[in-house]
């Protein structure tokens, strides 16, 4: 039997409404950091420590509460900087001495990257919080009747929506089954039920590829996925449901067939010339060596404009307007404006997140980043990141198949199987690099069209998908599947994981359907999953516990990927579970002053109730 009562007598404190009092502050307005003291970490006096200026700085804290199992502490703080750098330095316990940070307690000093922030940028839009996105790759998931009547473009290999995707190097990029975005419009019922709030299109530009990450226009909307009036009707209809559109947009690079790049190879005096990067040779330089794929050069005054001060340029373009999109995914954000000894980048996500605000205050800007972001993703420039590394890999590393180990983006290795404890310290670290403001308006994901698919991933037992889906759908941060996820998909990697939705029914696994809506239904359903910050309760090889909570709320999360001994949990350190309801998955059954989790296998359960 193993017990939780280790982590949950350990100080805690992160960026929730439960211990700041408020998330967006403006500059120089002072804000109320509270943290919880358990009494067996025998602590007698807690101070902040603040680096205003780049200066050491103490504030004492006082005690604003006790109850029979911890004191509650807070500290005045003002917000000096754009960003606030805080941790807490607790005095007694065994060394008498104890750095609080977003890693946890330490009895040693520890750099700064760990400490705790608040951030005085404007905050991300309201909606964001609340959404369920669904990533939606437009030539697979749907093809309307209107697609029958286009002609294949000539770069295509068309096939039939039954046919398998060809994954030979001559064509995988260029088979084109004609999904549109019509087709979109005709499917939004099945997301409604789902649960889904938020549609995320892959690139939608006219190009030379299916997946038209390599676009020859930013002005209109490919003819092949219905033009720039199918873009309209599908954001009407969506809206009218009360879901938003994101749309992907690549500002690293454009195609080879891009009129900008057209004009810059007949014309070494045009500005289009400036745009891209050239080498000592002549030639132009591209997104990592793929030269369908020539990349943009920032130091181009009129790049800038054109991408992001136009009002007809492409992040303005589209977001404006009654039927405009609410927001952008930048491909490949973390790589835009690098190249050698250039670095724009953050500038960029700023320039791009400025431009952005004034067209659609309230429009959302994510960016692709599969490495580690903690140095680029502040909260100035995007307000989130696709998290890949603080998420997605670990989650990989705890799920994947004993007998399947897929390679990761790239990586010369296979992904490792590892325990509980790995994943936890895992997230735990990167969460406490960044602010929790951007942890929250990050995508989660646990595969996307780039990967292999999760239903893949986990081998044949399909109710570890279950466990993979409960971590989706209960941490910190926006949850992102990817079409076709909810009924079971397959696929060894990205492109063969980009295969055309099956909507013969009798094909989904309707099990894992009803999974995902009832994950869905638990997340909408509670303040506390949307909105909560995080504390660890428990980690082992084949167990994962932990609460969310807010002021109002608190959610108690249980996931398991095997059978595992029981969990045992001290409901006084949960602070009560009166009026405790059954989220999803088992009930719950406390005893005497604690309660034991258990599973036979891959589950998830979550229990919620209104703090006292």
């Amino acid at each position: 039997m193993s017990s939780s009562l280790d982590l949950l007598s350990q100080p805690h404190h992160d960026g929730s409404d439960l211990y700041v009092s408020n998330a967006a502050p403006r500059l120089g307005e002072t804000v109320t950091l509270r943290v919880r003291v358990p009494h067996e970490a025998d602590i007698t006096a807690v101070h902040v420590r603040l680096t205003p200026d780049a200066e050491p700085v103490f504030v004492d804290a006082v005690v604003e509460s006790v109850t029979d199992t911890e004191t509650w502490w807070s500290a005045e703080v003002v917000c000096h900087n754009p960003v606030t750098n805080y941790r807490f330095i607790l005095e007694g316990g065994p060394s008498g001495y104890a750095w609080l940070n977003g890693t946890g307690a330490h009895l040693r000093d520890v750099p700064d990257a760990a400490d705790f922030r608040i951030v005085t940028y404007a905050a991300p839009p309201a909606w964001a919080g609340e959404a369920v996105v669904y990533q939606v790759f437009p030539d697979r998931f749907a093809r309307s009747a209107a697609a029958d009547e286009r002609p294949t473009p000539e770069w295509a290999v068309p096939a039939q929506w039954e046919e398998p995707v060809d994954l030979g190097h001559d064509v995988i990029a260029w088979q084109l089954f004609g999904g549109d975005l019509d087709g979109v419009v005709e499917r939004l019922d099945h997301l409604e039920k789902l649960g889904v709030n938020t549609v995320y299109l892959t690139p939608f530009f006219p190009a030379r590829s299916n997946h038209r990450y390599d676009a020859s226009t930013f002005a209109a909307v490919d003819p092949v996925l219905g033009g720039d009036e199918a873009l309209s009707r599908l954001t009407e209809a969506a809206h009218a449901r009360g879901m938003r559109v994101l749309g992907d947009f690549t500002t690293n690079h454009t195609g080879a067939a891009h009129e900008w790049f057209a004009k810059a190879q007949a014309d070494e005096t045009s500005d289009e010339r400036g745009f891209y990067l050239w080498d000592e040779d002549g030639d132009y330089v591209a997104w990592l060596g793929v030269k369908s794929l020539p990349k943009l050069n920032y130091d181009s005054a009129e790049l800038r404009r054109r991408v992001f001060d136009d009002a007809d340029g492409v992040v303005r373009k589209w977001i404006s307007g009654e039927h405009g999109l609410d927001g952008w995914r930048v491909d490949v954000a973390n790589m835009t404006g690098r190249y050698r000894d250039q670095d724009h980048n953050q500038d960029i996500a700023r320039q791009m997140r400025a431009a952005m605000a004034e067209a659609r205050p309230d429009a959302l800007l994510v960016g692709e980043h599969c490495h580690d972001f903690t140095r680029d993703a502040v909260g100035d420039g995007w307000h989130g990141v696709m998290n890949y590394a603080g998420f997605t890999r670990p989650v990989w590393t705890w799920l994947r198949d004993k007998g399947y180990a897929p390679k990761f983006l790239g990586s010369p290795l296979m992904v490792p199987r590892l325990g509980g404890v790995s994943v936890m310290e895992t997230m735990r670290e990167f969460t406490a690099l960044v602010p929790f403001r951007t942890v929250q308006h990050s995508f989660n994901l646990v595969g996307s069209h780039d990967t292999t698919r999760v239903r893949t991933l986990v081998g044949e037992d399909a109710r570890q998908v279950d466990a993979a889906a409960g971590l989706l759908f209960t941490m910190p941060g926006i949850p992102m599947m990817t079409y076709g996820d909810e009924i079971g998909m397959r696929g060894d990697f990205g492109e063969d994981g980009r295969r055309p939705m099956p909507w013969d029914e009798s094909r989904w696994d309707h099990r894992l359907l009803d999974v995902y809506r009832g994950l869905i239904a638990a997340r909408t359903s509670s303040v506390a999953l949307r909105e909560g910050g995080l504390r660890w309760v428990h980690a082992s090889d084949d167990a994962l516990v932990y609460l969310r909570q807010t002021a109002a709320e608190t959610a108690l999360v249980h996931v398991a990927r095997a059978e595992h001994a029981p969990v045992t949990v001290s409901t006084a350190h949960l602070g009560g579970i009166e009026g405790a309801r059954t989220a999803y998955g088992r009930d719950l059954a406390p005893g005497e002053g604690s309660m034991e989790l258990v599973a036979d296998g891959p589950e998830v359960s979550i229990w919620v109730w209104p703090n006292p």
